[in-house]
C-alpha cells in the first residue's frame, strides 16, 4: 500500500499531539483560580503557589528539553514521541489524585519531563519528513497546534470543570494522550528512506541532496553538548529562547489569573474569552511558516528567509505589548481591546517562534538537530523560571510591570539571533 503525501500525514500527528500537550499542561492553569482554597490556601498567596507549582514544572521541562532531545537522537521520533506522550498523560492523570500543593508538585514535575520531549522530537521529525523549502511550513502547522491546544483547553476545560470537577477533568483529558499512540504508530512506521507506504515520487522529494540536504546523515558525526557549545549558531539559538520563549509562557501561565484580576472574570468568562488570543497565534504560526518558505522557494537562503520572518514577529509583538503597557489602567473597561493587543502579541510571537525553532535543522545535519532544539528548549524554560518567579512580586497592584519588561525582552531576543549566529554550513 502507497500513501500520497505521507509527510503530511506526519506533522498532522504531531500537530495533534501538540495540542494534547497543550490542553494537559493548561488545565492547572484554568482551573487554579477558582480551586486553590480547597487545598487552604489563602487569597493572597494564590499567585505564589500558582507560580511555586508552575516552576516546578518548569525546572522539570527544561531538564526534560535537553535530555529528550538526546533520547530522539538515540532511538528515533517514532518511539521518542511514543515515550514522551504516554509519559505525559500518566502524569496529568496522577493530578487528579492530589491532596496538596506538594502532591501538585511533584506530579507537575512529571508532566514537565515528560512533555518537553514534543518540541526536539517536532523539529527532528520536519528535519527528517520535510524539505528543506517545506521545513518553516510543517512546524508552523506543529506550532499552530500548540496555540489550537489553547483554543481548545480553555472552553473544554471550563465545561469539564463545571459539570464534573476539577479531579475528573484531569483524569479524563489524560485518555488523549493514550489513543493518540495508536494511529502514531501504525502511520509512523519508519524513516522516509526505508517506509514501506510512502511513494517514489514523495521519496525523491523529501530525500533529494539538494532540497533537504539534512536528511543526509551518512557519515556525519554525532556532536556532544560540549561540542555543540562552541559554535556561535549554538549559542544564538539559546540566548534568542531565552529571551522571547517566556513571554509565551506568562499568558498560558497567568492569562486566566490576569483576566480575573483584572476584569473580575468567573471560570466560565474565562472559558468565554481565554481562548481569543491562541486562535490568532495559531493564524501567526501558519503565516509566518508560510511566509519564509515562499522566500526560500524564490531562493532566499533558509537562515536568511527565517530570520526575516523572525524581525516581523518581533516588531507586531513589540508593538503590542507596548501598547498594553501604556494603556492597561485604560484596558480594564475595554476588555475586547485588551484581548486584542494580547492577540496580536502572541499572533508576532508564533510568526516568529516557528522559524527560530527551525533554524536547528538548518545549521546542523539531522543526527544533531534534536539535540540542539532541545538545548534551546531548556534556555528558553530557564528564562520562563526566572520570569514565573517574578511575576507574584510585579503583579502585585499592576500588570503594567509585567508588559513592559515583556516588551524589553523582544528586542534582545531579535538581537540575539540577528547578530549571534553566522552563516556557516551545517555541522
Amino acid at each position: 500500500m502507497k500513501v500520497k503525501g505521507l509527510r503530511w500525514w506526519i506533522i498532522t500527528l504531531i500537530a495533534v499531539a501538540t495540542i494534547i500537550n497543550y490542553i494537559d499542561r493548561s488545565a492547572i492553569n484554568i482551573m487554579w483560580p477558582y480551586i486553590y482554597k480547597e487545598f487552604g490556601i489563602a487569597d493572597e498567596n494564590s499567585k505564589a503557589a500558582l507560580g511555586l507549582i508552575s516552576n516546578f514544572f518548569l525546572v522539570a521541562y527544561a531538564i526534560g528539553q535537553t535530555l529528550t532531545g538526546k533520547m530522539m537522537d538515540a532511538i528515533g521520533t517514532r518511539m521518542g514521541m511514543v515515550v514522551s506522550i504516554v509519559g505525559w498523560s500518566i502524569s496529568i492523570a496522577l493530578h487528579a489524585v492530589a491532596r496538596s500543593l506538594a502532591s501538585f508538585s511533584v506530579f507537575r514535575m512529571l508532566l514537565g519531563v515528560s512533555e518537553a520531549g514534543n518540541w526536539p522530537g517536532a523539529t527532528k521529525s520536519n528535519a527528517e519528513w520535510f524539505p528543506v523549502r517545506e521545513r518553516a511550513i510543517a512546524q508552523g502547522i506543529f506550532g499552530a497546534g500548540a496555540s489550537m491546544g489553547s483554543v481548545v483547553a480553555a472552553p473544554v476545560i471550563a465545561g469539564l470543570y463545571l459539570s464534573y470537577g476539577w479531579r475528573a477533568t484531569f483524569a479524563g483529558i489524560a485518555v488523549l494522550g493514550i489513543l493518540w499512540v495508536i494511529p502514531w504508530l501504525l502511520i509512523n512506521k519508519s524513516t522516509p528512506d526505508k517506509h514501506p507506504w510512502i511513494t517514489k515520487e514523495e521519496q525523491d522529494h523529501i530525500l533529494d541532496k539538494d532540497t533537504a540536504g539534512a536528511n543526509g546523515t551518512a557519515g556525519v558525526k554525532v556532536l556532544s553538548w560540549k561540542e555543540l557549545l562552541r559554535f556561535r549558531n549554538t549559542w544564538g539559538i539559546i540566548t534568542s529562547r531565552f529571551f522571547i520563549d517566556p513571554i509565551w509562557w506568562v499568558f498560558v501561565i497567568w492569562l486566566p489569573t490576569f483576566l480575573k484580576d483584572q476584569f473580575e472574570f468567573d471560570i466560565k468568562q474565562v472559558g468565554a474569552f481565554a481562548w481569543v488570543p491562541y486562535l490568532f497565534a495559531a493564524v501567526g504560526g501558519l503565516l509566518g511558516g508560510f511566509y519564509s518558505s515562499a522566500l526560500v522557494r524564490r531562493g532566499v537562503a533558509p537562515a536568511k528567509a527565517r530570520k526575516s520572518a523572525i524581525t516581523i514577529g518581533a516588531a507586531i509583538m513589540l508593538a503590542a505589548l507596548a501598547a498594553t503597557a501604556f494603556s492597561l489602567d485604560q484596558l480594564s473597561s475595554h476588555v475586547n481591546l485588551a484581548i486584542a493587543l494580547i492577540s496580536a502579541t502572541l499572533f508576532g510571537f508564533q510568526f516568529l517562534i516557528n522559524n527560530l525553532q527551525t533554524l536547528p535543522a538548518d545549521y546542523y545535519h539531522g543526527k544533531n538537530v534534536g539535540t540542539v532544539s532541545g538545548l534551546g528548549g531548556t534556555a528558553a524554560v530557564l528564562g520562563t523560571i526566572i520570569i514565573n518567579f517574578l511575576v507574584p512580586i510585579i503583579t502585585k497592584t499592576s500588570y503594567i510591570t509585567l508588559f513592559v519588561t515583556a516588551a524589553f525582552m523582544v528586542p534582545l531576543a531579535w538581537f540575539c539571533i540577528t547578530f549571534i549566529t553566522t552563516k556557516t554550513k551545517r555541522t
